[in-house]
């Protein structure tokens, strides 16, 4: 599936998704990943139960910088539990989450608002 947004320049926008891959600013990366506005890297986690502080300590250590972390749960929508949301927000990081494609969608949206995003999103075939 192709998402379709004019790229801001220098910003990471993410551009296709499935295939167990993503496209981001031109440039391919396999399995699942994490996006800021200045910086996408590869992310060990495979499926929704697998997120946690742990695997999110990155943003966590850029909470300052984020002002929203959508998290892309894989081929569908999961429910974040009160009890991890609030601990998100004590470490300073507001959350949503959602499937994987209306996750891209939704970064994508908010990065061309020129808002502070970042995605954590779970690979999809």
């Amino acid at each position: 599936m192709e998402v379709s947004l004019k790229i801001p320049e220098g910003k990471q926008v993410i551009e296709k998704y499935g295939n167990g891959r993503f496209m981001v600013s031109d440039h391919y990366h396999e399995g699942s990943i994490l996006v800021l506005p200045d910086l996408t890297e590869s992310w060990s986690v495979q499926r929704f139960s697998e997120v946690s502080l742990k695997t999110l300590s990155s943003f966590v250590e850029k909470s300052d910088e984020i002002e929203v972390l959508i998290i892309g749960c894989g081929a569908k929508g999961e429910f974040i539990t009160p009890a991890f949301r609030n601990s998100l927000k004590e470490k300073g990081l507001i959350v949503d989450a959602m499937d994987t494609g209306a996750a891209c969608r939704t970064y994508n949206v908010l990065l061309s608002e020129g808002r502070n995003v970042a995605a954590a999103l779970i690979a999809v075939d």
